[in-house]
Formats: structure tokens, sequence, C-alpha cells
């Protein structure tokens, strides 16, 4: 099933601001606002940033209305979430996406917001895997121009040198995935994506190897890993190990999982929580190749 994009924008389009899951100040705001300033678009605060319920922005009611009202709201074209953190799992069921199926916009963020991302695509839409608001300040140049293309309807296509640990090949079908954290949270839900013939992204941040795993162990018994096209992998960024050594670093654990499958397996792709964050149009079809020294992923 081809998935409904969203138009992509253009100068003069307003987008929306809010927090799903940590808490944002209106001072932490202003690098995020002038970035898209400058690139020609007009912010619309949503009422969450600068909203502080310990340590999310503002109550689960709050955060629900807030991101309804900008689903609502038709002059709206992309709503970007503040922040990832933890909450975003707490308000999707009371999410009125009937609104967003009758006014396409783009739903812009990684990490926690992969709650989102998983929920809409099986809605049947595509949403764009990037950088947040709070990501701007400490961004690199290459990962907000990868945003501002990728919004924008920019021809999208990544070249990057090839990991030793890849598994060479070509692959052709819709991107999925996000952070493997919360994929694992989702499974069982609604929110739980399908894979059959996609190519799946995963990418994680500050976890144990031996979680990392046990995700994958059970991405695999639920029949995730099974049927895929492809799989990119992004950075899986400050894993940590105990005092007695689960034996294997994160390439290794992934590929162990997948050892059976014939499909092409790449590492180190820029996206997710490390120092590079490329943007990613997830439920739309890329090109995965795989070769001896370099991958492209190339968006149709």
């Amino acid at each position: 099933m081809s998935k409904m994009i969203p138009s992509y924008l253009k100068k003069g389009d307003k987008v929306a601001l809010v927090c799903t899951a940590r808490k944002f100040s209106m001072q932490e705001a202003q690098p995020a606002i002038a970035l898209l300033a400058s690139w020609g678009l007009e912010v619309v605060l949503g009422q969450t940033i600068g909203l502080d319920n310990f340590q999310l922005g503002g109550t689960d009611q709050e955060r629900i209305n807030d991101f309804n009202a900008q689903l609502k709201n038709p002059e709206i074209k992309a709503i970007w979430c503040a922040r990832g953190g933890y909450g975003t799992v707490r308000i999707i069921d009371a999410i009125d996406f009937s609104l967003l199926i009758q006014q396409p916009k783009w739903i812009v963020g990684f990490s926690d917001v992969t709650t989102l991302h998983s929920h809409v695509h099986n809605l049947g839409m595509a949403t764009m895997h990037g950088i947040m608001a709070f990501s701007v300040p400490l961004a690199k140049e290459e990962s907000k121009v990868s945003l501002h293309n990728a919004l924008f309807g920019a021809t999208l296509s990544y070249s990057i040198s090839a990991d030793p640990a890849n598994k060479k090949g070509k692959a052709t079908g819709e991107l999925v995935g996000g952070n493997l954290s919360i994929l694992y949270s989702l499974l069982g839900s609604a929110s739980s994506i399908t894979t059959k013939n996609k190519i799946l992204f995963i990418e994680d941040l500050d976890e144990y190897l031996y979680h990392v795993d046990r995700m994958m162990h059970n991405l695999k018994r639920n029949g995730l890993l099974c049927d895929l096209a492809g799989l990119i992998v992004g950075g899986m960024t400050d894993m940590h190990d105990n005092s007695i050594p689960f034996g294997y670093n994160a390439h290794e654990i992934i590929l162990d999982a997948v050892k059976e499958y014939d499909y092409p397996v790449v590492f180190n792709f820029p996206a997710g929580h490390g120092s590079s964050n490329w943007a990613l149009k997830l439920g739309t079809i890329v090109e995965l190749e795989a070769q001896d020294n370099q991958v492209t992923v190339a968006f149709s």
C-alpha cells in the first residue's frame, strides 16, 4: 500500500512547535524559531511550549489538546515535536488522527516521536524522521540542511562510506522504523509497525548491550525481521555493558539476530542520537544499495 504523502512546504507556510513528551521552554525554542524563520517559514508556538509538569511539557490532557489543535488548524503544514525523552505513548490513543487524514501534514521528530511515526504509518501516511527543535543548537549544518531539503520536497539521496560489517545487496521498499526501544515498546499495540517487504531503520541511545539483544530477539519472535527487504542501522550511541561483559557489541548483536536472512544490512547510517541526524522520509519508497565501498539510500 503506497502511503499518502503530505504536501511539501513552501515559504510562508506555518509550522507548529509542540511538546508530546519532555518539556521545552520558550527560551530553548529560540534557536529553532530562528532556523525556521531563515527558511521562510512562520512558527506557531503550541500551548505546551513553556509548560512544566515535572519531566513533561504539560499534563497529558494539555499535550493532547495542543496536538489536536494543530491537526485541526488548516494553516499548519507541519507539526515539529520539540523534544523526545518520554511521554508520547501516554497521549497517542487520545489524538484525533481523523483530523490528519482530512488535512495531511508532516509530523517531524525522532526518538520518542517514533510512537507517532509508527501509529501514523498504520493509518497510511508518511512522516519525517529528523532533528527536533531541541536538537537545533548542537545539530550539524548537514542535518539541518537535510531536514530543509526533505520538508521542501528536494530530491533526497544519501551516500556514505561502507562499514566493514555491512551485508551487501540491493533493496527497494517502504522505509519504516525509528528508535529501537520505542519500536520494542509498541509491539502488540495498535501502533506496532508491519515490516514485510519493507526497509527497516533502527537506532538507539544509552542502552545496555543485553537490552539490545533482548529487543532484537523480540522483534525477531514477532516476525518483524524475517521478511524485510533491507535493514538500515543508524547510530547505536553510548551503549553500556555490565561488569561481566555481554561479549558482543551492538552491531554484532544485530547481525546475529538477522544472520539467517538474505537482505542487505548497513551500519553507521548518520541518523539517530549521534552527531549527525539526516532526515528520513518514513513511509516512502527508498532504494538501498550496499556496495563494497559505499552505501546509497535514494528516496523516490
